[in-house]
């Protein structure tokens, strides 16, 4: 059935033309001709049906959440909002995850040695942690980069559209698109704080894998560190409707002596909604407005 919420789908560019915003695209006279045909459609939605038509067969498989619509048929329904912040999980302050760290090669221990974390045992008052320092004046609130963005204490929303995924992050809204319709990684990938994703079904299972990372981010808030040769593979499953697993592989031959394996645990949060939430503006703000002699 046709979807007009989904009818004006594709990439497109906006220019700042005289106070207006001009929408540039090779197929624009494709978006008029969609413009009219969603015109005729939600017309058509709004005409009373008669009694017979399929609008008033009850739908057993209806959900009160509209967070599935679009998802491909015969493949397991992930999406909705997920905390890790639970008993299984982690807690605000959680600096690292379960399981232990491999050991390190000389170059990932001489990067750990060098790193000045904000959290866990090797705290310092003066952090330069490129997500959350604590040295006045250090720049900060970058991309935390995978798997580490799943220590901080905030929502993760997945959405579900045929031939995407997208992990939706309440920390700086950033966005994971993860593509599922058989593509591989490009072979001119640039690198980047997120990396490349792709992924496929193993049974109930998403399997995700994601190359591509620069060398900015580091692996846990307690200071690790990887090269552009990290390698993050994540097997997400549903141990129940309400609990959510990531078992998370990582390999860095450069950083560790053999591969390192550890898993997140998130609940499902029927009903809450991601809210919008600056890193900038929580971290730094008001010590910016004290370096430039202003105040509230």
């Amino acid at each position: 059935m046709f979807n007009p919420a989904l009818s004006l789908s594709s990439v497109w560019r906006n220019n700042l033309y005289g106070g207006h915003i001009d929408f540039t695209h090779e197929g624009r006279s494709l978006m008029r001709n969609r413009l009219k045909l969603w015109i005729l459609m939600i017309a058509s939605v709004l005409i009373p049906l008669p009694k017979t038509s399929a609008q008033t067969i009850p739908n057993e498989n209806a959900q009160s959440s509209t967070a599935n619509l679009g998802i491909a048929k015969g493949v397991p329904d992930l999406s909705g909002v997920w905390d890790t912040q639970n008993p299984q999980g982690f807690q605000p302050a959680t600096a690292t995850f379960p399981g232990g760290m491999p050991p390190l090669t000389a170059w990932g221990q001489e990067q750990l040695e060098a790193s000045r974390p904000a959290y866990g045992p090797r705290a310092v008052p003066d952090s330069t942690d490129p997500v959350n320092p604590t040295r006045l004046g250090a720049r900060g609130c970058f991309p935390p980069g995978v798997p580490r963005i799943y220590l901080h204490p905030l929502l993760m929303e997945i959405i579900q559209i045929p031939g995407r995924i997208f992990l939706r992050f309440e920390f700086d809204h950033i966005l994971r698109e993860i593509w599922m319709d058989g593509r591989g990684h490009p072979s001119d990938l640039p690198s980047s704080y997120m990396g490349h994703s792709i992924g496929k079904w193993s049974g109930e299972t998403l399997v995700v894998d994601t190359t591509g990372f620069n060398d900015k981010t580091w692996l846990d808030r307690v200071g690790h560190r990887h090269s552009e040769d990290l390698h993050v593979i994540e097997r997400f499953h549903r141990v129940n409707h309400e609990t959510l697993q990531d078992d998370i592989t990582v390999e860095d031959p450069k950083a560790f002596t053999k591969a390192w394996s550890t898993h997140v645990i998130f609940v499902l949060r029927p009903g809450w909604e991601l809210l919008e939430y600056s890193c900038a503006d929580n971290a730094n703000f008001d010590e910016n407005l004290k370096m430039q002699g202003q105040g509230k």
